[in-house]
């Protein structure tokens, strides 16, 4: 699916597929988001395109399905996006499906950010990367007012990110050899196992380069035993943390684990929303932040503040994602310990340009927002 860009831009309402008519009335859908005196919302499903086929724990896939968002006040325009992958439980249908239940005209003032987004998260449970292109699109909305990028109006210091690690899927010795040679210039990998050839795939990486390596098993780990046993492995080769090592209903066992692995343990799918941080204390040795689980950049700002309180860890992460989430994200890097923001390096098609990483390092521009713009508009 290719996006059009002018139209993104400059027409309202959304573009469906035949997939969506079945559910979702798409003339009002148009009339919802283009009239009225507030905030106007348009949106338009969009397909991702990953260079190399995905493959995690959980299976493998060679495409990503996202929904654009902008929210357009007084002729500025904020950039959103959900991105989509299988295991959130969300679909272009259900995002589309909830964003055309939004009355978003009734806000004349696109400051009042709490209130907006308390209403976005209330209209319906869950839909968290739905609510997450709604807060992106506000965040880059109201940067842009003010012509400011998002990290100085939070203080910070673009000097301060971390380095980004680089992802490599599962795969074969040869293409994990290929994938790791074209990684070459980033300081640090973040390597998917948890198929049962774990130590298969980080003897290719380390055949071919002997930077710092992050780990995900993506709940592959069944046996805490064994899991320890590898984690200590692990740390011989030059391994730094253990994502998501064991099933996240397994919060006992990854306790277990976390009180004696010689390396961090962290949690992905486990962790969601803000209450998960204080949740997980004494579970996990830290969190794997993303925007798409988070509900957006004001809950995840919310999430940095308690972890760091608790002390522990914390890792700003991302999707298979275009650059206007991943540029989001980034906005937040600076207070992380990792980052892990190569969503938009894995696709073929990105239709925006913004954050970019520069000998490993995650760059910020001086863009108002987020720093994201579309690209051929």
């Amino acid at each position: 699916m290719k996006i059009n860009r002018r139209k993104f831009m400059k027409t309202a309402g959304v573009t469906t597929a035949g997939i969506f008519m079945s559910n979702v009335n798409s003339g009002q859908i148009s009339s919802k988001a283009g009239k009225g005196p507030g905030l106007k919302l348009f949106y338009e499903p969009y397909e991702l395109k990953l260079i190399h086929t995905f493959t995690v724990a959980e299976g493998s896939r060679n495409t990503t399905p996202v929904v654009l968002t902008r929210l357009v006040y007084d002729g500025i325009t904020g950039y959103g996006e959900a991105s989509l992958p299988p295991y959130l439980g969300e679909t272009q249908e259900s995002v589309m499906l909830f964003l055309s239940k939004l009355q978003l005209e009734q806000f004349n003032d696109p400051f009042r950010i709490d209130e907006i987004l308390d209403y976005v998260d209330s209209v319906a449970k869950g839909n968290r990367a739905a609510k997450a292109s709604i807060d992106i699109a506000l965040h880059d909305l109201i940067g842009k007012i003010v012509k400011q990028p998002l990290y100085r109006l939070w203080g910070l210091n673009p000097d301060e990110t971390p380095y980004t690690s680089f992802t490599i899927g599962i795969d074969t010795p040869d293409m994990v050899k290929l994938k790791t040679r074209e990684a070459e210039g980033f300081k640090v990998l973040k390597v998917k196992i948890g198929r049962g050839n774990d130590k298969e795939m980080i003897n290719a990486v380390r055949s071919v380069t002997d930077v710092p390596l992050y780990v995900d098993v993506n709940q592959g780990w069944t046996d805490r035993g064994k899991a320890l046993d590898m984690i200590f492995w692990l740390k011989e080769q030059g391994v730094v943390f253990v994502e998501q090592p064991l099933p996240k209903e397994r919060i006992d066992d990854t306790a277990w684990l976390t009180q004696r692995s010689p390396l961090p343990v962290m949690a992905d799918e486990a962790f969601q929303r803000l209450h998960d941080v204080v949740r997980f204390h004494g579970v996990y040795s830290g969190v794997n932040i993303k925007l798409m689980k988070s509900t957006g950049l004001r809950e995840a700002h919310k999430m940095i503040t308690v972890a760091r309180a608790l002390d522990m860890k914390v890792m700003i992460g991302c999707m298979t994602e275009t650059s206007c989430a991943v540029s989001a994200a980034a906005q937040l890097s600076p207070l992380a310990d990792w980052a892990d923001l190569d969503g938009n390096l894995l696709i073929s098609n990105d239709p925006f340009e913004g954050m970019k990483v520069i000998n490993g390092k995650v760059t910020l521009n001086t863009r108002p927002g987020t720093g994201a713009v579309l690209l051929n508009a």
